[in-house]
């Protein structure tokens, strides 16, 4: 198959160069001195089960629109930030629409699905989790990666109302699988989505505040029950927009968590390097639906605001 990664840090490398390796074509889109390693020394990766260390064909965003045309991809894997969707979509709209390649977005949140649909098409949009696995930049051209790295996709928002052809969603998951990534389709994508939300919303910005892995974050005396809540307040409002989401997703979300290898998460890096961090997208989310629903979400405004300060004072 032919796939476009769009986003080529850590995660979009080290799902590319699996696919790559397995004998697919793959372009990766990047920037800045990222890309330029990538173009002049190629992709290496590094994972306790997987050795990458080869040529790649990565592009600019601008330089990939001159070059391709949408349609000469079978998917488009979306790896950035969720706050670059819009501005992507915005950008991109025409190029996009000069086809009929299914996009996959692999990004924390509930908001991206949405946003691509609105463009693109429901026929076009697939919804997707990338679970268990830590991947970042170590150097430019350089990724490290760590855990199972397992895909979950689907049609969207689910199987009886998507519109996605099942054959399609077949060949991609095979693909997946026999590339060595654990795989497996959705029937309710929205809800897997909402379930990855927990564990955002639970770890990633009390780890850029604690600077601790997830594991410790989750095992810890004082922040295990701040996890908890966290997840449950993601839970109520999920299950206020209609979702079959409650307490036995919770169990189910914070036991995960527990017992994940520890994981530095992508806002613990982000804060580290001083990069912009995914907060609206995960926990500003949240408070925006929670105050629509009149669903409280105290501990979630709480380390919102506590990085959100700590974040401008550096």
């Amino acid at each position: 198959m032919r796939f476009l990664i769009w986003g080529a840090g850590g995660i979009g490398c080290y799902y590319g160069a699996r696919l790559q390796q397995a004998g697919h074509a793959v372009v990766y889109v990047a920037r800045g001195e990222h890309l330029l390693a990538l173009q002049q020394q190629g992709l290496q990766v590094e994972h306790e089960n997987f050795h990458f260390a080869a040529a790649v064909t990565a592009l600019d965003a601008s330089q990939l629109m001159q070059q391709y045309c949408i349609s000469d991809f079978d998917l488009l894997l979306v790896c950035f930030k969720s706050q670059a969707t819009q501005p992507w979509l915005e950008e991109c709209n025409s190029w996009l629409a000069a086809g009929q390649t299914p996009v996959l977005s692999l990004q924390n949140g509930v908001d991206n699905e949405p946003e691509l649909e609105a463009v693109i098409g429901r026929a076009r949009t697939l919804g997707g989790i990338a679970l268990r696995i830590g991947g970042h930049i170590e150097a430019p051209g350089v990724i490290t990666a760590s855990g199972p790295a397992q895909i979950i996709f689907g049609a969207w928002p689910n199987r009886d109302q998507g519109e996605m052809n099942p054959e399609t969603l077949q060949q991609i998951d095979v693909a997946f699988i026999e590339a060595g990534i654990p795989s497996r389709i959705s029937e309710n994508i929205a809800v897997e989505l909402w379930r990855k939300l927990m564990l955002n919303n639970a770890v990633n910005p009390l780890s850029a505040l604690t600077h601790l892995d997830t594991q410790t974050l989750s095992n810890h005396e004082l922040y295990g029950p701040v996890v908890q809540q966290l997840m449950q307040e993601v839970a109520a409002i999920a299950a206020a927009e209609g979702l079959p989401i409650g307490e036995q997703d919770v169990a189910e979300m914070y036991g995960l968590i527990c017992t994940f290898d520890g994981i530095k998460t992508s806002m613990l890096v982000d804060l580290e390097k001083g990069r912009p961090l995914e907060l609206e997208g995960i926990s500003g989310t949240l408070l925006k639906r929670g105050k629509k629903l009149q669903v409280p979400t105290p501990m979630t405004g709480l380390v919102y605001g506590l990085l959100n300060q700590q974040h401008e004072t550096h």
